[in-house]
């Protein structure tokens, strides 16, 4: 059975001016924090505040796209488009990466879902799932790395996702998302699919409606 939900189903020309014009006075009040905060880390100290577990700082690089502020080096993406301007209907970007027991667990501080089908064994063995899954909104996360990774400042407008599937911890899965449609006015409609790697099968499917910006200027 599928859990279905919904956040914005569809743009609203009035919603889009808003969120225009909130994005440009949010980029223009953060921009001058943004490069003082930057110009304090280099990649290794983005690797000393993010580096996994093993606390190995060649695991973590500098973002490989300007939109991005560091990568891991297990991490993987694609896109077919490199300047905002030069995105149309069949664009793709895709993100991968495996869902691991630190991710499940800094999900569960950070967003307060502690429920014991993520985080107890004996708890989840007797569920429907018989052991521990990924939070949905965690998987489901892995569709804004694909959109962060798109030319330009992406900012979410709207998403609809139905889930289809348990992800298990440990499992690697991929996002893609697909221009569908150009809305004008640097708004997109997208399709986002997530996909277990181990299984090859979609476990989250929906759209996504998005504007995209021009970068602020380093």
């Amino acid at each position: 059975m599928s859990e279905r939900h919904s956040e914005v189903a569809t743009p609203l020309t009035a919603m889009a001016s808003a969120w225009t014009r909130f994005a440009e006075t949010a980029v223009k009040g953060a921009t001058a924090a943004n490069r003082a905060a930057f110009s304090a880390f280099t990649v290794d100290g983005y690797a000393d505040a993010y580096a996994p577990s093993d606390d190995d700082p060649e695991a973590v690089r500098e973002g490989s796209v300007p939109s991005l502020a560091y990568e891991e080096l297990d991490w993987a993406f694609e896109r077919t488009v490199d300047a905002p301007s030069d995105i149309t209907v069949g664009d793709t970007v895709s993100f991968e990466k495996q869902i691991d027991e630190d991710d499940v667990r800094a999900f569960a501080r950070a967003s307060g879902d502690t429920n014991r089908l993520h985080l107890d064994d004996e708890f989840a063995a007797e569920t429907r799932f018989g052991g521990r899954i990924a939070h949905g909104t965690l998987v489901s996360g892995l569709i804004s790395a694909a959109l962060a990774r798109l030319p330009g400042l992406t900012i979410y407008l709207g998403q609809d996702l139905e889930f289809q599937g348990p992800v298990k911890i440990g499992d690697r899965v991929s996002a893609t998302v697909e221009v569908l449609e150009d809305l004008g006015n640097n708004q997109y409609r997208l399709s986002t699919v997530i996909h277990d790697e181990s299984s090859d099968k979609p476990v989250v499917d929906g759209e996504a409606v998005v504007l995209i910006d021009e970068l602020p200027e380093n």
